[in-house]
């Protein structure tokens, strides 16, 4: 591990099985001197098997945190070294007001990560946002990335039309939440973008939010997520996609963002692309399905993963 990155605390936690995993945090200096924090979700395998096969990274989403991952992270972790980022301005990483929140800054910060983790070669997984980044990420550098997750995430342009349902969104959300269970039931029922009941969805935004003096509030500023978003709504993307060198593959819910045909489209546009899609999964797919996520993902993840 590089010197710059710093281990930080450790927490036990308590499996549904019964037994404690350690969680463990590491600091991490991202683009322009931003500290981000990386998490282990479990041990590495003992037996020095991640030693010798690539590491993993995982990259979640605008507004996600690393724990969304914790699942994900630790199957890998049964033979890999799994690590999985807060992005700048989410979860308990930094979110200086005047740092930088564009497209270059989350690749640097993953690219940062990587070198002072010492994963490279490396597995990038990301979903939506943390997705882009992935792909910008693997077609900046392919000495670090071996394999490439894309969760999720169009290539296409989105628009402002885009951004500014967006900020009406965000100005709809009813904060301070008085309780916990009243942010899982906004998210999982009563926001007007909820087609049906979804509690992973409240499930989802309960884990990002924490008590503040008033009520439960976001651990993110809403204004940073959208200075965030901006730099690439109006943008398409499928110029990076096409420079990927890696095997990858493009994973979307039945009932995501990501359209059958441009999904497809960007198999097609990926040099060594692949494509798996999961049932009954909206857009956060690992959250919504997880068993059927790891059965999409783990045949890819054994074909670029084996020693």
């Amino acid at each position: 591990m590089d010197r710059s990155a710093r281990r930080g605390s450790e927490r036990s936690e308590r499996s549904q099985g019964g037994a404690r995993t350690m969680v463990r945090r590491i600091d991490v200096t991202g683009a322009g001197g931003v500290r981000l924090a990386a998490w282990e979700f479990a041990d590495p395998p003992k037996n020095g098997e991640s030693e010798r096969t690539p590491g993993v990274l995982l990259l979640h989403g605008l507004m996600g945190r690393a724990s969304h991952w914790a699942s994900t992270a630790r199957w890998l972790s049964e033979r890999h070294r799994a690590v999985a980022l807060d992005q700048r301005g989410h979860g308990q990483s930094g979110k200086p007001p005047e740092a930088a929140y564009t497209r270059e800054a989350y690749v640097e910060d993953a690219e940062a990560a990587l070198e002072q983790l010492g994963l490279a070669p490396t597995v990038l997984i990301g979903h939506a946002m943390g997705a882009l980044t992935a792909w910008q990420l693997a077609a900046k550098r392919p000495d670090l990335v071996c394999g490439l997750i894309i969760c999720d995430m169009r290539a296409s342009a989105l628009g402002a039309a885009s951004q500014r349902e967006w900020e009406d969104w965000f100005k709809a959300w009813p904060v301070p939440f008085a309780t916990l269970a009243d942010v899982r039931k906004w998210f999982g029922e009563d926001d007007p973008w909820v087609e049906r009941p979804n509690p992973s969805r409240g499930e989802f935004y309960a884990e990002v939010m924490h008590e503040s003096d008033d009520g439960w509030r976001p651990v993110f500023e809403p204004e940073q997520m959208l200075k965030s978003r901006q730099t690439w709504v109006y943008d398409a993307h499928w110029e990076e996609l096409a420079q990927v060198r890696c095997p990858a593959l493009v994973v979307r819910g039945l009932d995501g963002e990501l359209g059958r045909a441009e999904s497809q489209e960007m198999v097609r546009v990926l040099p060594y692309g692949q494509y798996a899609e999961v049932a009954e999964a909206g857009h956060l797919v690992h959250y919504d399905q997880p068993e059927a996520w790891r059965a999409a993902i783990e045949p890819f993840l054994d074909g670029v993963l084996a020693p």
